[in-house]
């Protein structure tokens, strides 16, 4: 916790070390990593989002899905319902390639795909929470033969089934 908490990850805003909650944003994360730090699979997503992850600090999670309050996300919600669809919401870790958020200057409340600089800065983390799991990509995140290229981790794609996939 203390490596991401004072990493900087290009000119992504790192909402476990600034901004107010930071200390909540941690805690929770904490907790969520204890928790499913014996989860088998992984499932990997490109970056947190504004109305995820850097409200909530756990990522495919938005505040409202915690506490009932604050802003909805729609791939939190999406993921979240599948994953428990699929039987697997105890089963799998979520995480993002880029786990502080990249937005646009200036601009704190929209989302940027990551550079690959930032990519780059953040594999440390994946590496190390990838270790011993299975890895799903989800949507949007980088496809399974970059990943692998990447962070040299083995990944199978998640597949959209019905419309609606993570």
């Amino acid at each position: 916790m203390e490596r991401l908490t004072s990493a900087r990850i290009g000119a992504t805003f790192n909402f476990y070390r600034d901004g107010r909650g930071a200390g909540t944003r941690r805690e929770r994360l904490l907790a969520y990593l204890r928790a499913f730090s014996d989860a088998p699979l992984l499932l990997v997503g490109e970056a947190a989002g504004h109305r995820g992850a850097r409200v909530s600090g756990i990522p495919f999670t938005s505040e409202r899905q915690l506490t009932g309050h604050g802003p909805a996300e729609a791939t939190a919600t999406i993921v979240r319902r599948v994953l428990a669809e699929l039987g697997l919401e105890d089963e799998a870790l979520c995480w993002n390639v880029v786990p502080t958020h990249p937005h646009l200057p200036g601009r704190p409340a929209t989302n940027r795909r990551p550079t690959r600089s930032e990519v780059e800065d953040a594999a440390l983390f994946l590496r190390e929470l990838a270790s011993g799991r299975r890895s799903l990509p989800s949507e949007g995140s980088p496809t399974p033969s970059s990943a692998t290229r990447t962070f040299a981790i083995r990944a199978t794609a998640a597949r959209r089934n019905s419309g609606v996939g993570c």
